[in-house]
């Protein structure tokens, strides 16, 4: 598998996935991703900002995820206190293909953008998420971020989380 950088001729397989995500959260019982956020323009913006990353298996794209490296402003007013105050990466809009489910795709895309981090001398990921979003809990847990308190999104309360690299 590889990560790399998504490109426009990957916008309907990444907002395939997507769709996938907005529908398991709402059969979760989710308002998160409920409300046309994220979408087909969200998908190009990242792509456009260096920002949209695929991972690639046999060149069908099986996870998406939005990793930008600066500032997330939302998470300069966190309710906690993070664990480092420098340089940063910032995950969001993690998404798997359904066809992937159960094969550990999140927690390999998680270990590679943490290699992708580290090789660009950026040693701490912050990822925040919504209070109900099981799955994510879980990998989090599982790669030993550590909860830091809580971050407001559009007056909606979201838990913050910072994983240290070195």
């Amino acid at each position: 598998m590889t990560l790399r950088l998504a490109n426009e001729t990957e916008i309907d397989a990444i907002w395939t996935i997507l769709q996938q995500a907005i529908a398991q959260r709402k059969m979760d019982g989710s308002d998160q991703w409920q409300n046309g956020y994220p979408n087909e323009q969200t998908i190009t913006n990242d792509i456009n900002n260096g920002a949209g990353y695929v991972l690639v298996n046999n060149d069908i794209v099986v996870a998406y995820a939005a990793i930008i490296f600066g500032i997330e402003p939302t998470y300069n007013d966190i309710k906690g206190n993070w664990l480092s105050n420098g340089d940063y990466a910032v995950v969001h809009r993690v998404a798997t293909s359904g066809d992937f489910k159960g094969k550990g795709i999140a927690t390999q895309l998680f270990t590679m953008i943490e290699d992708l981090c580290i090789g660009k001398n950026i040693f701490s990921i912050k990822v925040d998420t919504n209070f109900d979003n099981v799955p994510m809990l879980k990998i989090l847990k599982k790669l030993n971020y550590n909860y830091c308190g809580e971050i407001f999104v559009s007056g909606s309360s979201r838990m913050a989380y910072e994983k240290l690299l070195k």
